[in-house]
């Protein structure tokens, strides 16, 4: 990323992706979230902290049941009580999920479609950034695992569970830092070079922009859409990005704020008669790339980004099934 093409997306996020970027969308805001959800599933990834927990709060306010996706019981425990207690709504429910360890997410997700009936919106908000090259046990690097292989493993058995549902949707927590990547097809799993947790993170938020491009593709049935949440002063930020965090202090939104256009993706009337595979910022579609961005792939480089996905999928699933089924399950009309 050239020097200019940083000042560029600096300077734009801080006009939109601040707090006062969110007060200044939220005065064209309708009353699109005066809904009730009673009845509706929602399951919401890295629920116990955050944006996770704030969208699992309104949810809830909003009588849906939901669905806590966490890695850590006694956070996410902690986070329901506070839930319940708040909202008053008891259909809230925990599942204990490490997001980075694939093949437990996969049976995660086998066993959610033989317990329930329907879900009608999958929220993929866990995410990490790892500065230091970790890989899990299927020898993933860990913020792939988390960030894009997590997203696509339970995304993609969940599907027909969401397609027998009413009103399906499905929302990707992404991030503007992926504005300035573009798809790298021939390194994934950011294997050459030097390597810079950061932009790890935003090469991962870029494969979850295609991803649900091309999920918008392949199932019409299911409204996907993928979205930035502003800079927002999360416990993940803090950690993480540590000099940034203190940088912007008060200039950072609040996890209400942030996670808005969460629920307005997954609750109002008028954000399922958008269409299908945008990305979102502020309750508004804005576009995947910067002007002029050099960012755009060819289908030739998506076709192979699917691929790889594929066959990393089925590598770890298929143990003890006929290759038939693990090529149905994974197949991606392009």
């Amino acid at each position: 990323m050239s020097l200019y093409r940083n000042a560029i997306w600096f300077l734009n996020g801080i006009h939109h992706y601040t707090r006062k970027g969110y007060e200044a969308a939220a005065k064209d805001f309708d009353k699109d979230l005066d809904v009730s959800v009673v009845g509706r599933s929602f399951m919401i990834t890295g629920a116990n902290s955050g944006i996770g927990r704030a969208t699992a709060m309104a949810i809830a306010k909003k009588g849906g049941t939901v669905h806590m996706v966490c890695r850590n019981k006694d956070k996410a425990e902690e986070a329901r009580a506070d839930i319940v207690n708040v909202s008053g709504n008891t259909e809230v429910y925990v599942h204990i999920v490490d997001m980075s360890e694939t093949r437990k997410v996969w049976e995660f997700a086998e066993a959610f479609k033989k317990q329930y009936p329907s879900l009608n919106v999958l929220i993929n908000n866990a995410g990490c950034m790892v500065h230091k090259r970790e890989v899990n046990a299927e020898r993933l690097e860990k913020n792939f695992a988390t960030n894009t292989m997590g997203v696509y493993v339970l995304t993609q058995t969940l599907i027909p569970l969401l397609q027998k549902s009413r009103d399906p949707r499905v929302i990707t927590v992404s991030s503007g830092g992926m504005l300035v990547q573009k798809l790298r097809v021939n390194d994934l799993q950011s294997e050459t070079g030097c390597f810079d947790g950061v932009m790890v993170y935003a090469q991962n938020k870029r494969q979850q922009v295609v991803l649900t491009q091309q999920w918008a593709k392949a199932y019409p049935v299911i409204h996907f859409s993928v979205m930035h949440p502003g800079w927002v002063d999360t416990p993940a930020v803090s950690t993480s990005m540590p000099q940034f965090h203190q940088m912007m202090g008060d200039r950072l939104r609040s996890v209400e704020q942030g996670a808005d256009t969460i629920v307005w993706l997954a609750l109002s009337r008028a954000a399922a008669r958008t269409r299908s595979g945008q990305f979102f910022q502020d309750r508004k579609h804005v576009p995947a790339h910067l002007p002029l961005a050099w960012t755009h792939s060819s289908s030739e480089e998506i076709q192979s980004f699917m691929t790889q996905l594929e066959t990393l999928a089925r590598s770890f699933k298929n143990v003890g099934l006929h290759p038939d089924q693990g090529r149905k399950w994974f197949h991606i009309n392009m």
